[in-house]
C-alpha cells in the first residue's frame, strides 16, 4: 500500500521536516509533488520517532507547506547502470545531460555502495603509467590505490587532471577494457566546458564517464556526485571487468556542501566548522577502491582538492591523508618558477609503490633510483638553505653542484611539457642523466654494481 502525506510540519533551506511518518527508513528517497503538479526528489537524512528530516534535491523553492505532497518509495537513491553509460556526460545527480536520451539501465546500484570484505580483496601491484616523470619516478600510481593530489587555489592541477586521463595506460588493458570516471563538484561553467573540450579534442571521451555539478547546481547534489561516480566505476570494473581510474576534482568543494548541509540540519560542529563525522564520511568514499577476488578489474581514485590558504594541516587534506595511501603535492613556488607539473617530491608520496616497482614491473633499478632521486634533492634544499645564509660563491663544491643538480631536476625532470607523454624507461635514464652530475660518491643508496651499469661518467 502506497501512502502519501499531505503537507509539511517545517522548511529549513533544502530541507523539510513531516509529521507523522510511518515505516521510513534513513537514506530512503522520496517523491515529492508540489502545488504546480511538478515532481522532486528528496532522501530521508533523520529520523525522529515519526518526524522524518527530507533533504530535497532540486531546493525548497515553492514547496508549500499545506499542499505537497510526499510519497516514500522504500529505497534509497540508486544509479542506472548499463555498458551504455561510457562516453556520456551525466549531471552530479547521474542523469544525462549530453542530449543523448536517458540510458536505458541493465541494472540499478544503491549509490552508497556495499562495504567489502578486506578478506576478498587482492593486494594492489601494478603500476598505472601517467606519462609523467615526477610521479612516474618518486610517488608511482599502483592500480587498486587512492592516491589524492593536495593542491591550491588557482594551480594546475585541472590540466594535471586532463594530462592524466589523457595519458594513463595500465599494463594489460586496452581501450576496450582501461576507462575513466572523472567527476567534477562544483566547478564553473568554463573549467566544465575546458574538461569535456579537452577530453574530445584528445580523443579519450568515448571511454570517460564524467559528472558534472557546476557551482550554481544545488549544493545537495554536490554531496550526491562522488558516490554517483563511484557506483559507476565498481559497476564497470567489478562486472564488466574493466581497471577504471576515478577522479575527483574537488573534494573541498564537497566537504564544504556537507559543512552547509550538516549546518542546515543543526548538527554540532567540529574542527573549523566541519561536521563531526567527516573522517567516516570521506572513508566511506575513498575506501571503495580496490581490487576484488573472483573479478579482473580495478578501481583506482585520484581525489583532487585544493588545501584552503595552502594549509596541509586543515581538515580536509590531513584526514584525506590518513585514509589515502600516500599523496602527490603541488607547490606554488614551483608554479611561479613556470614550472609544470609544479609537484613537490619531498612531501609527495606512495605508500603501495614499494610492491609495484622494480623486477617484472616497471625496471630493477627503479625503487634504488627513487630513493637515491630523493636522497640527493632532499641535500639539494640543504644546500639552498645554507646559500641563502652565507651566499652560494661561499659553498664547497659539493654543495655547489648539489645546486646545479637541483635546478636541473626541477627544470628537466620535474618541468614536463602537457603535451609530452614519458615512458617509465625514458623517465628513469633521465633520473641516471642527473644523478651523473654528482660526484659518484655522493650516490650512497645505489650499490656498485648498479652505478657501474648506469652511472655516466662526465
Amino acid at each position: 500500500m502506497i501512502i502519501e502525506y499531505v503537507g509539511v510540519k517545517e522548511i529549513n533551506g533544502s530541507l523539510v521536516v513531516i509529521d507523522g511518518v510511518k515505516g521510513a527508513s534513513y537514506e530512503e528517497i522520496v517523491d515529492i509533488r508540489l502545488e504546480n503538479g511538478t515532481t522532486r526528489q528528496g532522501r530521508v537524512v533523520q529520523i525522529e520517532g515519526d518526524r522524518i528530516v527530507v533533504q530535497v534535491f532540486e531546493g525548497t523553492r515553492d514547496v508549500s507547506l499545506d499542499n505537497t505532497s510526499t510519497r516514500l518509495t522504500g529505497h534509497p537513491m540508486e544509479m542506472p547502470l548499463s555498458p551504455e553509460i561510457v562516453g556520456r556526460i551525466l549531471d552530479g545527480a547521474g542523469r544525462p545531460i549530453d542530449g543523448l536520451g536517458d540510458i536505458y539501465p541493465v541494472t540499478k546500484r544503491d549509490i552508497n555502495g556495499t562495504a567489502i570484505n578486506p578478506v576478498s580483496r587482492i593486494y594492489p601491484r601494478n603500476y598505472i603509467n601517467t606519462g609523467i616523470s615526477s610521479i612516474d619516478t618518486l610517488s608511482t600510481l599502483i592500480r587498486g590505490q587512492k592516491l589524492p593530489i593536495f593542491s591550491g587555489s588557482g594551480m594546475k592541477h585541472n590540466e594535471l587532471a586532463v594530462q592524466i586521463v589523457r595519458q594513463a595506460k595500465i599494463q594489460g588493458a586496452d581501450e576496450h577494457n582501461f576507462g575513466v570516471v572523472f567527476a567534477a563538484m562544483g566547478v564553473k561553467n568554463d573549467v566544465a566546458d575546458y574538461f569535456r573540450r579537452s577530453f574530445e579534442e584528445a580523443g579519450v571521451m568515448q571511454r570517460v564517464v564524467m559528472l558534472l555539478n557546476l557551482s550554481n547546481d544545488p549544493i545537495i547534489e554536490r554531496t550526491l556526485t562522488p558516490r554517483c561516480a563511484l557506483t559507476v566505476a565498481e559497476y564497470l570494473a567489478f562486472e564488466l571487468n574493466m581497471h577504471i581510474l576515478v577522479i575527483m576534482t574537488d573534494m573541498t568543494s564537497y566537504a564544504e556542501a556537507l559543512r552547509e548541509f550538516s549546518s542546515s540540519k543543526g548538527e554540532i560542529p567540529g574542527r573549523k566548522g566541519y561536521p563531526g563525522y567527516l573522517y567516516s564520511d570521506l572513508a566511506s568514499m575513498y575506501e571503495r577502491a580496490g581490487m576484488i577476488k573472483g573479478s579482473t578489474g580495478s578501481v583506482t581514485q585520484i581525489p583532487i582538492l585544493t588545501m584552503p590558504n595552502d594549509d596541509i594541516t586543515h581538515p580536509v587534506p590531513d584526514l584525506t591523508g590518513y585514509i589515502t595511501e600516500g599523496q602527490i603535492v603541488l607547490d606554488r613556488g614551483l608554479q611561479a618558477q613556470g614550472i609544470y607539473p609544479p609537484v613537490n617530491v619531498l612531501p609527495s608520496l606512495s605508500r603501495l609503490m614499494k610492491d609495484g616497482i622494480g623486477d617484472g614491473f616497471t625496471r630493477a633499478d627503479h625503487a634504488a633510483l627513487s630513493n637515491q632521486l630523493f636522497a640527493s634533492y632532499a641535500k639539494v634544499i640543504d644546500a639552498r638553505s645554507l646559500a641563502s645564509v652565507i651566499g652560494e660563491e661561499e659553498l664547497s663544491d659539493t654543495d655547489k653542484k648539489y645546486i646545479e643538480f637541483g635546478r636541473l631536476f626541477e627544470q628537466t625532470f620535474v618541468n614536463q611539457g602537457f603535451d609530452e607523454n614519458r615512458s617509465i624507461d625514458q623517465s628513469l635514464d633521465l633520473g641516471w642523466k642527473l644523478l651523473s652530475t654528482l660526484p659518484r660518491a655522493e650516490l650512497d643508496r645505489v650499490d656498485d654494481s648498479m652505478l657501474d651499469k648506469y652511472y655516466q661518467a662526465t
